[in-house]
C-alpha cells in the first residue's frame, strides 16, 4: 500500500482521527478507517449513532458527491473503536478525495470532515498482460496456458478466475495470496468443439475487482459453427465512442437449433454501480443492459450459444470519452 493520510472530524456527532490508504490492472481501491465517535459537540454521550458517509471523488464534494453508506455496528461505541471500509471501482492511479459524516438515527448528519486524499491502486495483478493466444488446436484436443495472480498490497487476498467454453479454468482457483508478492499459478484450458477462432475474458476476481485477459484460439478440424451473433445497437460498426458511462447493447442471434442464451463481457473492471458481465434478455432478438463503462477503451464481447453447446462471439470497442464527474452543494 501507498498513500497514507491522516486527518480530524470537527462535526455534529465528535468523531476521532480518519485513516486513508491506497492499496496497491484492475479497478483501483482505497482503505478508509477512522475512530469511532463516543460524544456529541456538546460533549453529552452519544448513544444515537446511525452509521456514516464516506464521500469520495477526484474534487472535494462534501456532502454531494458519490457516497458510500456505511452501518455503524452500535448506537453507542466504545473508546478507541474502529471502523472501516473499502472503496472499490475506483480508477487505478487517480487520486481520490475522501471526506466522512456521521449520522444519527434522527438521520442528522454532522458537518464533513477535513478532505484528506490519496491515489487509487490495486490488491493484485495478473501477468502476462496482454491476449493469451491459444494458436490452433485441433477439434477434441486441447492445450493451456498459465497466468500468474500476485499479491501487490500484502494482508490476505482470496479471490478466483473463470472463463467462457470452449475455455475453462483447470487449476489454481479459487486462490487466496498471503502476504505482498505471494503469486498463485491459474491454468486456463482451451478445448475447441468446432472449427472456429473464438475469443472471450479470462476474469480474476478478488476484493470486489476483476482483471479481464482477453483469450482467443482456432478450433481445427471440426464442423464450423451453424450459430452466428452480431451487434447492431447502437452501432454495427466494430467502434464506438460515446460520453455516457451507460450502456445497452442489441443485436441478433441465430442457428438452426437453436439458441439459448446471450450474454456480454466487459474487458475492463466493474465499477462499483454495475458488473463486468451479464446475462442478455432475448435470443433470436436480444438486448444487453446495465453495461457501466470505465473511462478510456473498453472492449464489449456478446456471446451465444446453441443447444449444442457451440459459442459465436462478436466484439464491439466502446471508448468512454468523459469520465464521471463529482458536484457538490
Amino acid at each position: 500500500m501507498s498513500g497514507r493520510l491522516r486527518w480530524f472530524l470537527g462535526v455534529g456527532l465528535a468523531l476521532g482521527g480518519i485513516l486513508l490508504v491506497a492499496s496497491s490492472g484492475g479497478a483501483g481501491v482505497l482503505d478508509a478507517s477512522w475512530i469511532a465517535p463516543t460524544t456529541n459537540s456538546d460533549g453529552s454521550p452519544l448513544t444515537d449513532l446511525a452509521s456514516y458517509r464516506v464521500y469520495y471523488g477526484p474534487a472535494t464534494a462534501c456532502p454531494g458527491g458519490a457516497a458510500l453508506q456505511v452501518a455503524s455496528p452500535m448506537t453507542s461505541p466504545g473508546p478507541d473503536q474502529t471502523e472501516s471500509v473499502r472503496l472499490t471501482g475506483l480508477t487505478t492511479g487517480a487520486l481520490y478525495n475522501v471526506s466522512v459524516t456521521a449520522v444519527n438515527t434522527s438521520g442528522d448528519e454532522s458537518p464533513c470532515s477535513v478532505g484528506a486524499s490519496a491515489v487509487a491502486q490495486i490488491d493484485f495483478s495478473v501477468s502476462p498482460t496482454g491476449i493469451g493466444s491459444f494458436e490452433d488446436v485441433n477439434v477434441g484436443s486441447f492445450a493451456d496456458q498459465v497466468f500468474t495472480v500476485q499479491n501487490t498490497r500484502g494482508g490476505t487476498v482470496s479471490g478466483s478466475a473463470s472463463a467462457f467454453p470452449p475455455f475453462s479454468i483447470v487449476s489454481g482457483s479459487p486462490f487466496t495470496l498471503v502476504g505482498s508478492g505471494a503469486t498463485q499459478a491459474v491454468t486456463v484450458r482451451f478445448t475447441p468443439t468446432v472449427s472456429a477462432t473464438v475469443s472471450t475474458n479470462a476474469n480474476f476476481t478478488a476484493g470486489g475487482d476483476t482483471i479481464s485477459r482477453l483469450v482467443t484460439g482456432t478450433g481445427l478440424g471440426g464442423a464450423p459453427p451453424t450459430i452466428t451473433v452480431a451487434i447492431t445497437s447502437p452501432t454495427s460498426n466494430s467502434t464506438y465512442s460515446t460520453g455516457n458511462p451507460f450502456l445497452t447493447l442489441g443485436g441478433t442471434a441465430s442457428d438452426e437449433d437453436g439458441v439459448t442464451w446471450v450474454m456480454w463481457v466487459n474487458d475492463r473492471a466493474a465499477g462499483s454501480d454495475g458488473a463486468a458481465s451479464g446475462m442478455a434478455v432475448g435470443t433470436t432478438n436480444w438486448t444487453a443492459s446495465g453495461i457501466v463503462l470505465q473511462p478510456g477503451l473498453n472492449v464489449l464481447t456478446v456471446a451465444a450459444r446453441n443447444v449444442a453447446g457451440k459459442i459465436a462471439t462478436a466484439t464491439l470497442a466502446v471508448t468512454l470519452s468523459v469520465a464521471f464527474t463529482f458536484t457538490g452543494d
